[in-house]
C-alpha cells in the first residue's frame, strides 16, 4: 500500500502546477481543448499513461472541457501515484496546448 501525502506535499504540488487543486481527498483540474476531437485525443493519451502507471483517473467529458479527479482509493487519499499521473496529464495537455484554455476546476 502507498503512503498518504501530507498537506505540505499536496500544497507544494498545487502551487507548482497551477491547473491542479485539492478538493477533499482528490486532486482536481479542468482543461479545455480547442475541439471535442482534441479533448478526446487527450483522453486517449491519458488513458495510455494511466495504464502504464496502473492508476486511473476519473474523467468527466463536457464537450471540449475535461475534468480530472485523482485519488488513490486503496490508500484512502492522495499518494505519489496521484502526483505522477497529474504530471503526466500536464505534460500531455501542455504538449498539445496551442491556444486552448486551461483552468482549475471550481
Amino acid at each position: 500500500m502507498r503512503d498518504l501525502l501530507g498537506d505540505r506535499e499536496i500544497d507544494g504540488f498545487c502551487a507548482a502546477h497551477g491547473r491542479w487543486e485539492q478538493i477533499g481527498q482528490h486532486l482536481v483540474c479542468a482543461a479545455t481543448a480547442v475541439s471535442f476531437t482534441a479533448a478526446i485525443a487527450w483522453v486517449n493519451e491519458i488513458a495510455e499513461a494511466a495504464e502504464e502507471l496502473d492508476h486511473h483517473p476519473d474523467i468527466d467529458i463536457r464537450w471540449c472541457t475535461l475534468t480530472f479527479r485523482l485519488t488513490t482509493h486503496s490508500a484512502g487519499g492522495l499518494t505519489d501515484l496521484d502526483l505522477l499521473l497529474a504530471d503526466r496529464i500536464d505534460a500531455i495537455v501542455d504538449a498539445t496546448d496551442s491556444g486552448e484554455r486551461n483552468e482549475a476546476a471550481r
